[in-house]
């Protein structure tokens, strides 16, 4: 696990050059990328939701397409569109700023729910479907959308399919003042931004998403993940609990971010500091907790605070005469 946890630091270190004094949005970045999830960056205007995005992208050698979304947007802006060819006789599709690497989706909520609907099977399956035929995205992909929780004229919230697909939501936060007088300092002549270079190349980057998936998860750890996510149906402050993708997502961020710590073993630890991440956004807040000003974080902070934690040990161990992994944890 240590090339792996080198392997985010060198991109996590190049993404502060530009985003200063914010390392836990920086590193949940960064797990949403190792775990080929897609990031909501939802926070106020001027945070650096955008320049986030923008960064993560030229830290890496992949393609990358900027969706500004709009009122006036039609579904195929975002797929593309099959052209009839008049010298072949042939309709040719001309793709549209989807089929990239990275996709920075930026204000996606102002975009029309059928134009966001655009978004759903590339989102799930990696694909575009335009006029019957099927069309593969390349590999990574990863969609990076933002939008400002506060202005709401002229929006349109995103639907509970399309929240469930964002494997985290993330929040800049304003800069303390020490931060922010640095931001002042660094972008005094020009900005960091535009001498930003790649560190990663797209070989790398797919070797580190596979072998992400071998960080080992005890059986008790998806016994906690599941309890946590089981609660957040039970409880009588939500309206809709998390779905199973839900558990898979919390599955998936903790062993990114147990090999980001230098570790080939999840520990409860991970989870209770990626449930809000990955489980706020996918909760509806029933009316009479609305009334009560209850948000959906602070219930699932609520939730894992009372959840009992799994003890023994989360390593796995190997027997040196079968070969065969042994549980310890229990």
């Amino acid at each position: 696990m240590t090339d792996l946890k080198s392997f985010g630091e060198s991109i996590v270190n190049n993404l502060e050059q530009v985003i200063l004094g914010k390392s836990q949005s920086v590193e949940l970045v960064v797990i949403g990328l190792l775990c080929q999830g897609h990031v909501l960056i939802e926070d106020v205007p001027g945070v650096g939701k955008t320049m986030l995005a923008r960064s993560l992208a030229k830290s890496l050698d992949c393609t990358f397409n900027r969706i500004q979304f709009t009122p006036d947007m039609l579904p195929s802006d975002v797929t593309g569109i099959s052209i009839y060819n008049q010298e072949n006789r042939n309709f040719e599709f001309r793709a549209g700023p989807i089929m990239g690497q990275i996709i920075l989706a930026d204000e996606v909520n102002r975009a029309t729910p059928k134009t966001q609907a655009a978004l759903l099977e590339a989102m799930e399956e990696h694909q575009v479907t335009v006029d019957g035929v099927t069309h593969p995205l390349p590999k990574p992909f990863m969609v990076l959308a933002t939008q400002n929780p506060i202005e709401y004229e002229g929006t349109f919230p995103l639907p509970e399919a399309q929240l469930d697909r964002f494997l985290l939501r993330v929040r800049m936060g304003y800069p303390n003042p020490s931060e922010e007088m640095r931001v002042l300092n660094v972008q005094q002549l020009r900005h960091p931004i535009e001498s930003l270079e790649s560190v990663v190349r797209v070989n790398e980057l797919l070797d580190a998403i596979e072998d992400i998936r071998h960080v080992y998860v005890s059986p008790a750890i998806q016994r906690y993940i599941i309890e946590l996510v089981g609660r957040t149906r039970q409880s009588g402050d939500v309206y809709l609990g998390a779905s199973p993708r839900g558990s898979l997502a919390l599955f998936r961020a903790g062993q990114a971010r147990a090999a980001l710590q230098g570790r080939d073993h999840v520990l409860p630890d991970d989870i209770k500091a990626l449930a809000v991440p990955v489980l706020g956004h996918r909760i509806i807040v029933s009316p009479a907790a609305r009334l009560r000003e209850l948000s959906a974080d602070r219930i699932v902070q609520e939730i894992v605070y009372s959840a009992p934690v799994p003890g023994g040990d989360y390593q796995a161990s190997t027997s040196a005469a079968s070969g065969k992994v042994k549980v310890n944890a229990q």
